[in-house]
């Protein structure tokens, strides 16, 4: 198989694609039904209020999600995942049953979105670090890469087919299709061969094990600039549900069908920009930070459109730098964390970039209310440049990192950095995370922002039946 789908040549991975592919699908369709549900059936085209029931589903995050990953240090990842997908279907369900039965009032809403984002929050972390367990640790960049691709997938079928099935049949029937869709993760996970995961180290019980992971992220400059750069995405810019609903009802005056095109074209960039992220074998934060600025740029552009199909072509471009920087941090950041606080960095790393949407959503949503759509749109443009600059200023001064003009020759810039130089910078993007919790990595370490090849750590064994 070719190097960009050479995941699929494991047996578990195939399988959790598969289950994935199918329940992303669903989880899709429901935040387009969910969305125009609230904007259309229970409200007056309240921005507001799609934005608060976003900022709900998120909310749990920053509260339970460093748990979360402690937990997903501790604990069976494979079990783990069968009980948060069993929660996501039964909140779908009961959604679904409460739109049918025509009971459905706002504060359900709200209530069902606080308790999706408890399951999400438990979900998320244990989820990002199983990934882990079904492939090779050389293998893992690719697994990373085609998990976007697969989202992005869900992302082009599930919007577009949400928009024909409200017209058609009504919201409710989408909710009983996601319920229904958690099934196939669920057998997937139970058909796994347990032989052929590669288990990681497991955190035994201990005083302190969050404050560990704390000091872990806090030492670890490469991690903070990451995180700091998403948290900020996060809040501000990655906010489609909303942004794209208010565009398609307020600006153009389009209707379901076409609310759910706007996502699908957009999963056509992310589709591509998750594919090519297969293809990298050593993710580096530069990247993160590049395309963060181009995700920026392009969204501040399709917020002046005036074309309802060139804004949806537009979503090709935020698609594509969206998922770039979303699989690179997330590629850098597991392949530069030492194996038993992976769990916990990767909570954290999900609190700052999914926790700060309860805060940046119902912002956004007055925005789109007080000053209209457009403006929803861009101030998360911006905010995404400005934070990708200040960013790149500090990495130029702190990591010294070059950035050149060469004419005549593509792309027109090379940056050299620590790695390019064979330095090694325990506290810049050439740090790893192999060493152990206590220490920071050890000058010469070699890892995946740096040039040398292969894992930060001994990879893990497969598990034994």
């Amino acid at each position: 198989m070719t190097r960009t789908f050479a995941s699929l040549d494991h047996h578990n991975y195939r399988l959790w694609f598969a289950g994935g592919l199918v329940t992303n699908i669903g989880t899709w369709m429901q935040r387009i039904a969910q969305d125009w549900l609230v904007l259309t059936g229970l409200t007056n085209d309240s921005g507001l209020a799609v934005g608060i029931v976003t900022g709900l589903q998120f909310a749990p995050t920053l509260f339970l999600t460093p748990y979360a990953g402690l937990l997903a240090d501790r604990v069976d990842r494979r079990t783990l995942l069968i009980a948060t997908n069993t929660a996501l279907g039964l909140i779908a369900l009961a959604l679904g049953v409460l739109v049918l039965t025509d009971v459905a009032q706002l504060w359900h809403v709200y209530v069902l979105a606080t308790l999706l984002g408890v399951a999400a929050a438990f979900d998320n972390p244990v989820r990002q670090t199983f990934v882990a367990e079904l492939v090779p640790p050389e293998a893992l960049p690719n697994a990373v890469g085609l998990n976007g691709a697969n989202f992005n997938t869900a992302r082009l079928i599930g919007p577009a087919t949400a928009g024909v099935l409200i017209t058609l049949v009504g919201p409710g029937w989408v909710f009983i299709l996601n319920a229904v869709s958690f099934i196939a993760p669920i057998v997937a996970l139970m058909a796994m061969r347990r032989d052929e995961l590669y288990v990681l180290p497991h955190a035994g019980r201990g005083r302190g094990q969050l404050r560990e992971g704390f000091a872990y992220v806090r030492r670890r400059t490469d991690i903070l600039v990451i995180m700091g750069i998403m948290a900020v995405v996060g809040a501000l810019g990655l906010n489609f549900q909303l942004t794209s609903a208010v565009m398609a009802r307020e600006v153009f005056d389009r209707g379901p069908g076409e609310y759910g095109i706007l996502g699908s074209v957009m999963a056509i960039g992310a589709v591509a920009g998750a594919l090519l992220a297969a293809r990298r074998r050593r993710p580096q934060v530069r990247l993160v930070i590049a395309a963060a600025f181009g995700f920026g740029v392009s969204l501040t552009l399709s917020a002046v459109l005036t074309s309802f199909w060139a804004y949806a072509a537009s979503g090709v471009l935020v698609g594509f730098s969206a998922t770039t920087m979303m699989n690179s941090a997330n590629s850098a950041l597991q392949l530069s964390t030492a194996p038993e606080v992976r769990g916990r960095v990767m909570s954290l790393y999900m609190l700052v970039f999914l926790g700060t949407t309860p805060i940046g959503s119902p912002f956004v949503g007055w925005i789109a209310e007080t000053y209209g759509a457009r403006w929803s749109v861009a101030v998360g443009g911006i905010a995404s440049m400005v934070a990708a600059a200040v960013a790149a200023l500090w990495a130029r001064s702190h990591w010294h990192v070059e950035v050149r003009y060469i004419p005549r020759r593509y792309p027109f810039f090379r940056v050299t950095g620590p790695a390019e130089r064979g330095e090694a910078d325990p506290e810049g993007p050439n740090a790893t995370a192999g060493s152990a919790v206590t220490s920071d990595a050890a000058p010469g370490a070699t890892g995946p922002l740096s040039p040398a090849e292969g894992p930060a750590s001994p990879p893990p064994s497969p598990r034994t039946p």
